[in-house]
Protein backbone atom coordinates (compact mmCIF):
# COMPACT_ATOMS: atom_id res chain seq x y z
CA UNK A 1 0.00 0.00 0.00
CA UNK A 2 2.66 2.62 0.34
CA UNK A 3 5.31 0.47 -1.64
CA UNK A 4 5.09 3.67 -4.22
CA UNK A 5 5.47 6.10 -1.53
CA UNK A 6 8.97 3.86 -0.54
CA UNK A 7 9.80 4.14 -4.27
CA UNK A 8 9.88 7.49 -4.81
CA UNK A 9 9.40 9.53 -1.31
CA UNK A 10 6.54 11.75 -3.16
CA UNK A 11 3.01 11.75 -3.34
CA UNK A 12 0.99 10.32 -5.86
CA UNK A 13 -1.03 12.23 -8.84
CA UNK A 14 -3.33 10.08 -10.22
CA UNK A 15 -1.04 9.70 -13.67
CA UNK A 16 1.70 8.38 -11.35
CA UNK A 17 -0.63 6.00 -9.33
CA UNK A 18 -2.33 4.45 -12.92
CA UNK A 19 1.01 4.03 -13.86
CA UNK A 20 2.08 2.35 -10.83
CA UNK A 21 -1.27 0.15 -10.93
CA UNK A 22 -3.53 0.62 -14.07
CA UNK A 23 -7.03 1.53 -13.64
CA UNK A 24 -9.40 -0.18 -11.36
CA UNK A 25 -11.15 -2.87 -12.32
CA UNK A 26 -15.28 -3.00 -13.04
CA UNK A 27 -17.90 -4.75 -11.70
CA UNK A 28 -21.30 -5.17 -11.80
CA UNK A 29 -23.82 -5.27 -8.82
CA UNK A 30 -25.51 -8.79 -9.56
CA UNK A 31 -22.10 -10.89 -9.63
CA UNK A 32 -20.37 -9.27 -6.86
CA UNK A 33 -16.91 -10.55 -7.86
CA UNK A 34 -15.55 -7.78 -4.88
CA UNK A 35 -17.44 -9.18 -2.03
CA UNK A 36 -15.92 -12.98 -3.10
CA UNK A 37 -12.29 -11.72 -3.81
CA UNK A 38 -12.66 -9.46 -0.35
CA UNK A 39 -14.21 -12.65 1.87
CA UNK A 40 -11.22 -15.03 0.12
CA UNK A 41 -8.46 -12.70 0.69
CA UNK A 42 -9.68 -12.58 4.65
CA UNK A 43 -9.51 -8.69 5.07
CA UNK A 44 -10.82 -6.86 8.62
CA UNK A 45 -11.71 -3.34 8.77
CA UNK A 46 -8.85 -1.47 9.50
CA UNK A 47 -10.53 1.22 11.54
CA UNK A 48 -10.15 -0.44 15.16
CA UNK A 49 -13.02 -3.00 15.42
CA UNK A 50 -11.57 -5.37 13.25
CA UNK A 51 -14.82 -6.54 11.59
CA UNK A 52 -15.07 -9.08 8.55
CA UNK A 53 -14.84 -6.34 5.45
CA UNK A 54 -16.45 -8.82 2.65
CA UNK A 55 -19.91 -9.61 5.37
CA UNK A 56 -20.11 -5.51 5.49
CA UNK A 57 -20.12 -5.38 1.98
CA UNK A 58 -22.49 -8.44 1.67
CA UNK A 59 -24.98 -7.27 4.25
CA UNK A 60 -25.03 -4.09 2.26
CA UNK A 61 -25.40 -5.24 -1.28
CA UNK A 62 -28.75 -7.93 -0.39
CA UNK A 63 -30.95 -4.74 0.60
CA UNK A 64 -32.97 -3.33 -1.93
CA UNK A 65 -32.72 0.27 -3.50
CA UNK A 66 -30.04 2.59 -3.93
CA UNK A 67 -27.45 2.63 -1.32
CA UNK A 68 -24.48 4.74 -0.10
CA UNK A 69 -21.21 4.65 1.03
CA UNK A 70 -19.38 6.69 3.71
CA UNK A 71 -15.61 6.84 4.06
CA UNK A 72 -14.26 7.25 7.07
CA UNK A 73 -11.60 8.82 7.31
CA UNK A 74 -12.13 11.06 10.63
CA UNK A 75 -8.84 9.51 12.44
CA UNK A 76 -9.45 11.10 16.07
CA UNK A 77 -7.14 8.76 17.83
CA UNK A 78 -5.12 11.25 18.81
CA UNK A 79 -2.19 9.35 18.43
CA UNK A 80 -2.53 8.34 14.89
CA UNK A 81 -1.20 9.48 11.63
CA UNK A 82 -2.08 6.19 9.28
CA UNK A 83 -5.14 7.75 7.49
CA UNK A 84 -3.72 11.60 6.98
CA UNK A 85 -0.59 10.20 5.60
CA UNK A 86 -1.99 7.21 3.38
CA UNK A 87 -4.47 10.37 2.27
CA UNK A 88 -1.55 12.05 1.82
CA UNK A 89 1.17 10.08 -0.07
CA UNK A 90 -1.43 7.42 -1.79
CA UNK A 91 -4.89 9.43 -2.32
CA UNK A 92 -6.07 7.72 -5.17
CA UNK A 93 -5.90 4.45 -3.60
CA UNK A 94 -8.54 5.28 -1.16
CA UNK A 95 -11.03 6.72 -3.67
CA UNK A 96 -10.41 3.64 -5.92
CA UNK A 97 -11.65 1.07 -2.86
CA UNK A 98 -14.36 3.90 -2.63
CA UNK A 99 -15.59 3.78 -6.32
CA UNK A 100 -15.26 -0.04 -6.28
CA UNK A 101 -17.26 -0.78 -3.24
CA UNK A 102 -20.14 1.67 -4.18
CA UNK A 103 -19.98 -0.03 -7.95
CA UNK A 104 -20.37 -3.62 -5.78
CA UNK A 105 -23.12 -2.64 -3.50
CA UNK A 106 -25.07 -0.53 -5.87
CA UNK A 107 -24.24 2.94 -4.92
CA UNK A 108 -24.55 6.04 -6.82
CA UNK A 109 -22.89 8.42 -4.27
CA UNK A 110 -19.63 7.96 -2.11
CA UNK A 111 -18.64 10.45 0.91
CA UNK A 112 -15.86 10.98 2.55
CA UNK A 113 -15.85 12.68 5.81
CA UNK A 114 -12.77 14.08 6.78
CA UNK A 115 -11.75 16.37 10.33
CA UNK A 116 -12.86 19.96 10.05
CA UNK A 117 -9.71 21.60 11.63
CA UNK A 118 -7.24 19.72 9.02
CA UNK A 119 -7.67 22.23 5.93
CA UNK A 120 -4.96 21.06 4.64
CA UNK A 121 -5.73 17.41 4.22
CA UNK A 122 -9.15 18.30 3.00
CA UNK A 123 -7.22 20.67 0.26
CA UNK A 124 -4.88 17.74 -1.30
CA UNK A 125 -8.38 15.15 -1.15
CA UNK A 126 -10.23 17.58 -3.29
CA UNK A 127 -7.20 18.88 -5.58
CA UNK A 128 -7.34 14.11 -6.04
CA UNK A 129 -11.03 13.96 -6.30
CA UNK A 130 -10.65 17.24 -9.28
CA UNK A 131 -7.77 15.60 -10.85
CA UNK A 132 -10.46 12.16 -11.23
CA UNK A 133 -12.97 14.39 -12.64
CA UNK A 134 -10.79 16.07 -15.27
CA UNK A 135 -9.23 12.67 -16.59
CA UNK A 136 -11.43 9.72 -15.93
CA UNK A 137 -14.94 10.51 -14.65
CA UNK A 138 -15.97 7.80 -12.06
CA UNK A 139 -19.07 6.04 -12.47
CA UNK A 140 -20.42 7.50 -8.86
CA UNK A 141 -20.58 10.82 -7.32
CA UNK A 142 -17.36 11.92 -4.61
CA UNK A 143 -18.84 14.32 -2.55
CA UNK A 144 -16.36 15.50 0.61
CA UNK A 145 -17.02 16.66 3.74
CA UNK A 146 -15.34 18.15 6.68
CA UNK A 147 -16.87 17.35 10.50
CA UNK A 148 -16.54 18.46 13.57
CA UNK A 149 -13.18 16.49 15.31
CA UNK A 150 -14.17 15.44 18.33
CA UNK A 151 -13.12 11.77 19.76
CA UNK A 152 -16.34 10.11 19.19
CA UNK A 153 -17.25 12.08 15.84
CA UNK A 154 -15.69 9.00 13.65
CA UNK A 155 -17.90 6.28 15.37
CA UNK A 156 -19.91 5.11 12.00
CA UNK A 157 -23.47 6.35 13.35
CA UNK A 158 -21.62 9.76 14.24
CA UNK A 159 -20.89 10.30 10.63
CA UNK A 160 -24.27 9.14 9.51
CA UNK A 161 -26.62 10.99 12.20
CA UNK A 162 -24.22 14.23 11.01
CA UNK A 163 -24.55 13.60 7.33
CA UNK A 164 -28.53 13.62 7.96
CA UNK A 165 -28.27 17.24 9.10
CA UNK A 166 -27.76 15.93 12.77
CA UNK A 167 -24.85 15.91 15.56
CA UNK A 168 -21.85 14.19 15.04
CA UNK A 169 -22.68 12.07 17.89
CA UNK A 170 -22.90 8.13 18.11
CA UNK A 171 -26.88 6.97 17.77
CA UNK A 172 -27.29 4.06 19.79
CA UNK A 173 -29.56 1.06 18.84
CA UNK A 174 -31.14 -0.08 15.34
CA UNK A 175 -31.60 0.49 12.63
CA UNK A 176 -27.79 -0.31 11.51
CA UNK A 177 -26.51 1.69 9.05
CA UNK A 178 -26.27 -1.27 6.64
CA UNK A 179 -30.12 -1.59 6.74
CA UNK A 180 -30.99 2.40 7.27
CA UNK A 181 -28.16 5.22 7.01
CA UNK A 182 -27.71 8.22 5.09
CA UNK A 183 -30.75 9.17 4.32
CA UNK A 184 -32.25 6.40 5.74
CA UNK A 185 -30.49 4.00 2.50
CA UNK A 186 -28.91 1.29 3.29
CA UNK A 187 -25.12 2.60 3.42
CA UNK A 188 -21.55 1.00 3.87
CA UNK A 189 -18.86 2.82 6.27
CA UNK A 190 -15.70 1.57 5.71
CA UNK A 191 -12.42 3.16 7.34
CA UNK A 192 -9.64 4.85 4.63
CA UNK A 193 -7.09 1.89 4.79
CA UNK A 194 -9.58 -0.66 4.76
CA UNK A 195 -10.44 0.90 1.37
CA UNK A 196 -7.03 1.18 0.01
CA UNK A 197 -6.54 -2.34 1.08
CA UNK A 198 -9.92 -3.05 -1.32
CA UNK A 199 -8.81 -1.45 -4.47
CA UNK A 200 -5.47 -3.75 -4.17
CA UNK A 201 -7.58 -6.63 -3.66
CA UNK A 202 -9.33 -6.19 -6.85
CA UNK A 203 -6.13 -5.49 -8.89
CA UNK A 204 -4.01 -8.25 -7.59
CA UNK A 205 -6.26 -10.99 -5.79
CA UNK A 206 -6.66 -12.74 -2.74
CA UNK A 207 -3.79 -14.88 -3.07
CA UNK A 208 -1.24 -11.96 -3.21
CA UNK A 209 -3.31 -10.03 -0.31
CA UNK A 210 -2.39 -13.15 1.81
CA UNK A 211 1.37 -13.48 1.16
CA UNK A 212 1.62 -10.72 4.13
CA UNK A 213 0.47 -11.52 7.37
CA UNK A 214 -0.39 -15.13 8.63
CA UNK A 215 -2.98 -17.82 7.32
CA UNK A 216 -5.68 -16.37 10.17
CA UNK A 217 -5.10 -12.94 9.79
CA UNK A 218 -3.64 -12.01 6.39
CA UNK A 219 -2.21 -8.70 5.05
CA UNK A 220 -0.40 -5.97 6.21
CA UNK A 221 -1.43 -3.27 8.68
CA UNK A 222 -0.27 0.86 8.80
CA UNK A 223 1.03 1.42 12.25
CA UNK A 224 1.94 4.91 13.89
CA UNK A 225 4.77 4.39 15.68
CA UNK A 226 5.89 7.04 18.61
CA UNK A 227 7.03 8.21 21.77
CA UNK A 228 10.57 6.38 22.77
CA UNK A 229 11.89 5.74 19.31
CA UNK A 230 14.27 6.91 17.01
CA UNK A 231 12.53 7.62 13.52
CA UNK A 232 8.61 7.63 14.35
CA UNK A 233 6.39 7.03 11.67
CA UNK A 234 3.89 5.16 10.26
CA UNK A 235 4.90 2.39 8.84
CA UNK A 236 2.90 -0.51 6.75
CA UNK A 237 3.40 -4.22 8.44
CA UNK A 238 2.72 -7.57 8.01
CA UNK A 239 0.10 -9.03 10.27
CA UNK A 240 2.06 -11.12 12.60
CA UNK A 241 5.29 -9.20 13.01
CA UNK A 242 6.33 -8.82 16.53
CA UNK A 243 5.62 -5.27 18.18
CA UNK A 244 8.94 -5.58 19.09
CA UNK A 245 10.55 -5.62 15.40
CA UNK A 246 7.74 -2.74 14.71
CA UNK A 247 9.95 -0.60 16.69
CA UNK A 248 13.01 -1.64 15.51
CA UNK A 249 11.49 -0.38 12.01
CA UNK A 250 10.99 2.90 13.85
CA UNK A 251 14.77 3.04 14.64
CA UNK A 252 14.32 1.23 17.87
CA UNK A 253 13.77 2.46 21.62
CA UNK A 254 15.72 5.80 22.48
CA UNK A 255 16.19 4.72 26.08
CA UNK A 256 15.04 1.02 27.77
CA UNK A 257 11.10 0.96 27.44
CA UNK A 258 8.73 0.32 30.70
CA UNK A 259 5.73 -0.05 28.52
CA UNK A 260 3.83 0.44 25.01
CA UNK A 261 0.32 1.74 24.49
CA UNK A 262 -1.29 -0.47 21.66
CA UNK A 263 -4.28 0.89 19.94
CA UNK A 264 -4.48 3.99 21.22
CA UNK A 265 -6.59 6.30 23.54
CA UNK A 266 -9.06 3.32 23.46
CA UNK A 267 -6.47 0.91 23.33
CA UNK A 268 -3.69 -1.41 26.24
CA UNK A 269 -0.87 -0.59 28.44
CA UNK A 270 1.18 -3.62 27.76
CA UNK A 271 4.59 -4.06 29.85
CA UNK A 272 7.54 -4.21 27.65
CA UNK A 273 7.63 -7.90 28.40
CA UNK A 274 5.32 -8.40 26.11
CA UNK A 275 6.95 -6.80 23.44
CA UNK A 276 7.56 -10.51 21.51
CA UNK A 277 3.69 -10.95 20.95
CA UNK A 278 2.68 -10.93 17.39
CA UNK A 279 0.83 -8.05 16.05
CA UNK A 280 -2.51 -9.89 15.60
CA UNK A 281 -5.81 -9.92 17.24
CA UNK A 282 -5.00 -14.01 18.08
CA UNK A 283 -2.32 -13.26 20.02
CA UNK A 284 -3.01 -10.01 21.84
CA UNK A 285 -6.33 -11.03 22.83
CA UNK A 286 -4.92 -13.73 26.02
CA UNK A 287 -3.26 -10.14 26.43
CA UNK A 288 -6.59 -8.16 26.66
CA UNK A 289 -5.33 -6.37 23.56
CA UNK A 290 -5.74 -5.75 20.51
CA UNK A 291 -4.47 -3.92 16.88
CA UNK A 292 -7.10 -1.26 17.49
CA UNK A 293 -6.81 1.73 15.46
CA UNK A 294 -2.96 0.52 14.56
CA UNK A 295 -1.28 3.10 16.96
CA UNK A 296 1.83 2.20 19.19
CA UNK A 297 3.70 4.68 21.49
CA UNK A 298 6.65 3.14 23.56
CA UNK A 299 7.37 5.25 26.80
CA UNK A 300 10.05 4.72 28.75
CA UNK A 301 10.93 3.36 32.24
CA UNK A 302 11.10 7.03 33.29
CA UNK A 303 7.19 7.90 32.68
CA UNK A 304 4.42 7.52 35.63
CA UNK A 305 1.93 5.47 33.94
CA UNK A 306 -0.59 6.33 36.42
CA UNK A 307 -0.16 10.36 35.43
CA UNK A 308 -0.43 9.67 31.72
CA UNK A 309 -3.11 7.53 32.05
CA UNK A 310 -5.12 9.92 34.51
CA UNK A 311 -4.45 12.68 31.46
CA UNK A 312 -5.66 10.20 29.26
CA UNK A 313 -9.11 9.65 31.02
CA UNK A 314 -9.80 12.96 31.30
CA UNK A 315 -9.99 13.76 27.88
CA UNK A 316 -12.10 11.19 27.38
CA UNK A 317 -14.40 11.77 29.48
CA UNK A 318 -14.67 15.42 28.05
CA UNK A 319 -15.01 13.81 24.99
CA UNK A 320 -17.70 12.13 24.94
CA UNK A 321 -21.13 12.41 23.39
CA UNK A 322 -22.58 12.62 26.75
CA UNK A 323 -26.06 11.24 25.66
CA UNK A 324 -26.37 7.95 28.10
CA UNK A 325 -25.05 7.38 31.95
CA UNK A 326 -21.63 5.50 30.94
CA UNK A 327 -20.60 9.20 29.46
CA UNK A 328 -22.44 11.42 31.38
CA UNK A 329 -21.57 10.20 34.95
CA UNK A 330 -19.43 7.14 34.81
CA UNK A 331 -16.46 7.99 32.41
CA UNK A 332 -16.05 11.71 34.44
CA UNK A 333 -16.03 9.45 37.98
CA UNK A 334 -13.30 7.23 36.72
CA UNK A 335 -11.49 10.19 35.44
CA UNK A 336 -11.80 11.54 38.72
CA UNK A 337 -10.69 8.73 40.96
CA UNK A 338 -7.79 8.22 38.24
CA UNK A 339 -6.25 11.93 38.69
CA UNK A 340 -6.97 11.20 42.42
CA UNK A 341 -4.63 8.06 42.54
CA UNK A 342 -1.86 9.38 40.09
CA UNK A 343 -1.65 12.77 42.30
CA UNK A 344 -1.36 11.05 45.35
CA UNK A 345 -4.77 12.29 46.66
CA UNK A 346 -5.96 8.27 47.12
CA UNK A 347 -8.27 7.73 49.79
CA UNK A 348 -8.61 4.13 51.78
CA UNK A 349 -11.58 3.01 49.54
CA UNK A 350 -10.23 4.28 45.91
CA UNK A 351 -9.03 1.68 44.47
CA UNK A 352 -12.10 -0.48 45.20
CA UNK A 353 -14.01 1.89 43.92
CA UNK A 354 -12.33 2.58 40.82
CA UNK A 355 -12.16 -0.99 39.97
CA UNK A 356 -15.98 -1.17 40.56
CA UNK A 357 -16.81 1.74 38.05
CA UNK A 358 -14.23 1.62 35.36
CA UNK A 359 -16.52 -2.10 35.91
CA UNK A 360 -19.74 -0.85 35.05
CA UNK A 361 -18.57 1.25 31.75
CA UNK A 362 -19.03 -1.57 29.42
CA UNK A 363 -21.58 -2.82 27.45
CA UNK A 364 -24.08 -0.17 28.14
CA UNK A 365 -23.35 2.94 26.18
CA UNK A 366 -25.22 4.38 22.96
CA UNK A 367 -21.53 3.92 21.90
CA UNK A 368 -18.30 1.52 22.29
CA UNK A 369 -16.93 4.81 23.54
CA UNK A 370 -16.78 4.28 27.50
CA UNK A 371 -15.49 0.80 27.04
CA UNK A 372 -12.28 1.86 25.52
CA UNK A 373 -11.86 4.25 28.57
CA UNK A 374 -12.72 1.50 31.28
CA UNK A 375 -10.30 -0.51 28.80
CA UNK A 376 -7.29 2.14 28.83
CA UNK A 377 -7.89 2.19 32.82
CA UNK A 378 -8.12 -1.39 33.57
CA UNK A 379 -4.52 -1.92 31.73
CA UNK A 380 -2.98 0.80 33.42
CA UNK A 381 -3.86 -0.89 36.91
CA UNK A 382 -2.36 -3.90 35.79
CA UNK A 383 0.61 -3.05 33.73
CA UNK A 384 1.60 -0.17 36.41
CA UNK A 385 1.06 -2.23 39.39
CA UNK A 386 4.36 -1.09 41.17
CA UNK A 387 3.16 2.76 40.76
CA UNK A 388 -0.04 1.86 42.22
CA UNK A 389 1.38 0.78 45.03
CA UNK A 390 3.60 3.53 45.56
CA UNK A 391 0.78 6.42 44.89
CA UNK A 392 -1.31 4.82 47.78
CA UNK A 393 1.18 4.16 50.46
CA UNK A 394 3.66 7.30 49.69
CA UNK A 395 1.86 9.59 47.49
CA UNK A 396 3.22 10.23 44.11
CA UNK A 397 5.96 8.69 42.46
CA UNK A 398 9.15 10.49 41.30
CA UNK A 399 8.49 10.08 37.59
CA UNK A 400 5.09 11.01 38.17
CA UNK A 401 6.75 15.25 38.60
CA UNK A 402 8.67 14.42 35.30
CA UNK A 403 7.08 16.62 32.04
CA UNK A 404 4.45 14.60 30.48
CA UNK A 405 5.17 12.35 27.70
CA UNK A 406 2.45 11.54 25.49
CA UNK A 407 0.56 14.45 23.10
CA UNK A 408 -2.69 14.40 24.63
CA UNK A 409 -5.07 17.43 23.82
CA UNK A 410 -6.49 19.53 26.36
CA UNK A 411 -9.42 18.08 28.16
CA UNK A 412 -11.90 20.46 27.12
CA UNK A 413 -15.59 19.49 25.79
CA UNK A 414 -16.14 19.93 21.86
CA UNK A 415 -17.40 23.44 20.89
CA UNK A 416 -19.85 21.89 18.65
CA UNK A 417 -21.09 18.98 17.53
CA UNK A 418 -23.15 20.18 13.99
Amino acid sequence: MLAGWYATGRPAGLTDHLRRYGPPPTGDRGSLPLVDAVAAAGLTGRGGAGFPTARKLGAVAARRGRCTVVVNAMESEPPSRKDQFLIAVAPHLVLDGAVLAATAVGADTVHVCLPRDRAAQYRRLSAAVEERRRCRPDPVRLRLHALPHTYVSSEATSLVRWLDGGPARPRGGPPRAHERGVGRRPTLVHNAETLAHLALIARYGPAWFRQAGTPDEPGTLLVTVSGAVRAPAVLEVALGTPLATVLDQAGGATQPLRAVLLGGFAGTWLPARHLRTPLTRHDLAPLGAAPGAGVLVAVSEALCGLTETARILAYLAAHSARQCGPCRLGLPAVAEDFTALATGRADAALLSRLRRRAGLLPDRGACRHPDGAARLAASALQAFADDVDHHLAHGPCPAARQPPQLPVPPATAPETWR
